[in-house]
């Protein structure tokens, strides 16, 4: 009998790299480990050069399936430095050598013209439309009944269609959360914790809340016919109405990604029983009375610092749709249709005998994804070894930072505009649950809302035997969720993740949907499935009742 497999964890290249499991876990297949790779840093580095960021990129590198993130520096960032020079030649090299000075130059531009406003305003009249359009046009490409040629055309078209809308993913994510970061970090400067300055954000993302008002109305419509429904199917016999309804909704996220960014996660057309009890059990989002929460935060600001006050809170509101939309329709549902491709691949060498199962073609690489059906591909039993070895190695445990230590330089010896956005940054990737962030106590975390509750305990280490089997007010405990999640959750009595920041998307939704959350408790899997636990944000708590 073979012993628990053991790997070793190298840097994957110069300089400390710190352990992201914000958004994959563990066990990431090849196709996503290739398109984080590709194109974070790619979004990054032109994000960091058009606000002024003093740093080259923030990319992301995989170690045993598990995601590492490193800030590369600006100056030499392949010969990462292990000690800092003296403060007086990092003043003069800050303020003196072309590329800081070209930073430093777009910073104060940047912080002057504010063009994440302008790119919002692009996103919601131009950009998304138009990701939209694309989506429902390779969506409308039924891969089942192409020939082999065509359907590994397909593939490749939509390896390339990720790559790409992954890129303007991290790219508008610079452009949302700067300034958001920009409002925290401003706030606290004023003597405002983050934790009580993130509510006068919620209302601002109606694509959060929006999803859970089409299940409402759903909802109503089968009280109105006095409907008990089953299946899916029931709902649409309800009435016309009814069925264009849910037609459309799903037509729109039925194939995005919902239990995790990975291409082995299911889409929500997927999890149909999922949706039914979303319908069944849907609940009116809670007003936000946005305007009386700022204006309670601007009593706590001095007068001389609150006309930046409302300009930084402004900002922040009015990104934060773009925040919440820009996963749903960048990546979970690009990434939802290149599932739906590499199965009907899957489905056709089982029919050919060629592998066991239609999902082992989610463990091809992207060079293999395109030409699989042609006769060098890898044999059923190396697609299984892959897959095992993909799942052992995600039972490991990580370390949560490989390479030497980078020492970052003190905010004082930057030029004023450019010390702005490296807190900008730095909050940013804090309140994200992302590198650098403190780990709290196992069952602490950060909360969102106002009282405590008390419920069972849904217990999952995938999202998927979450979306399978939580009952409406269960606690949900799960490492992570997407935006794709919304609309699934509404049922959730309380929500709990073992990752993620006070940015991260479980708290965005708890606030949105008025759902008691704890974010970040990093031993909450391990509580027993089926107890009753008491979830109270006001001190970010998960604790055992019975």
């Amino acid at each position: 009998m073979m012993g628990p497999m053991t790997a070793a964890f190298a840097p994957p290249g110069p300089g400390q790299w710190a352990l992201d499991r914000s958004h994959f876990a563990g066990g990431t297949t090849p196709i996503c480990q290739w398109l984080m790779e590709e194109s974070m840093a790619r979004g990054m580095r032109r994000v960091f050069a058009e606000i002024g960021v003093p740093a080259d990129a923030l990319e992301a590198r995989f170690v045993n399936g598990f995601m590492y993130t490193r800030l590369r520096p600006l100056l030499r960032p392949d010969r990462a430095a292990t000690k800092l020079p003296p403060e007086a030649v990092l003043r003069i090299v800050t303020h003196l050598h072309p590329a800081f000075r070209r930073r430093a130059k777009a910073a104060a531009a940047a912080l002057g013209s504010r063009p994440w406003v302008d790119i919002a305003h692009r996103w919601a009249t131009e950009l998304r439309p138009a990701v939209i359009a694309e989506n429902r046009r390779l969506q409308a490409t039924n891969p089942e009944v192409l020939d082999d040629a065509p359907l590994g055309r397909h593939v490749a078209e939509l390896l390339e269609y990720c790559r790409d809308k992954a890129e303007l993913h991290f790219w508008l994510h610079g452009h949302d959360l700067g300034p958001i970061a920009r409002y925290l970090h401003a706030v606290q400067g004023w003597g405002i914790p983050p934790a009580d300055a993130l509510p006068a954000l919620a209302g601002a993302s109606p694509s959060t809340s929006d999803p859970v008002r089409v299940l409402v109305r759903l909802r109503t419509l089968l009280a109105e016919a006095g409907a008990a429904p089953t299946t899916l199917d029931d709902v649409r016999g309800v009435s016309p109405e009814a069925a264009a309804t849910l037609d459309h909704y799903l037509t729109d996220r039925g194939h995005l990604l919902v239990t995790g960014y990975d291409i082995v996660g299911l889409t929500l057309g997927e999890v149909p029983g999922a949706v039914l009890a979303s319908i069944v059990d849907a609940v009116e989002p809670p007003p936000i009375d946005d305007r009386a929460v700022a204006g309670a935060l601007r009593s706590r600001v001095r007068e001389e610092h609150r006309a930046e006050f409302d300009l930084v809170l402004g900002d922040a509101r009015a990104v934060m749709d773009m925040r919440d939309d820009n996963g749903p329709s960048t990546y979970e549902w690009p990434v939802g249709l290149l599932r739906r491709a590499l199965l009907a691949v899957g489905r056709r060498l089982v029919s050919r005998g060629r592998i066991a199962n239609a999902e082992l073609a989610l463990e091809l690489t992207p060079a293999e994804a395109a030409t699989v059906l042609d006769r060098d591909a890898p044999s059923g039993a190396e697609l299984t070894r892959r897959g095992h070895e993909r799942r052992a190695l995600a039972q490991l445990t990580p370390p949560e930072t490989l390479g030497p230590v980078e020492p970052a330089p003190p905010l004082d010896v930057l030029p004023t505009p450019l010390d702005e956005t490296v807190a900008m940054v730095r909050t940013a990737l804090s309140l994200m649950g992302m590198a650098g962030a403190t780990r709290p106590e196992r069952l602490m975390g950060v909360g969102i809302g106002t009282s405590a509750y008390r419920g069972r305990a849904r217990i999952a280490a995938s999202s998927e035997d979450a979306i399978e089997n939580m009952e409406p007010g269960d606690v949900l405990v799960v490492r992570v969720t997407s935006p794709a999640f919304n609309a699934v959750l509404s049922i959730a009595g309380a929500v709990v993740t073992t990752e993620g920041g006070p940015l991260s998307h479980a708290a965005v939704l708890a606030r949105e949907l008025g759902i008691p959350a704890v974010v970040g408790a990093a031993g909450a899997l391990d509580l027993a499935d089926g107890a009753t636990v008491e979830v109270d944000p006001r001190v970010g708590s998960v604790r055992v009742v019975t």
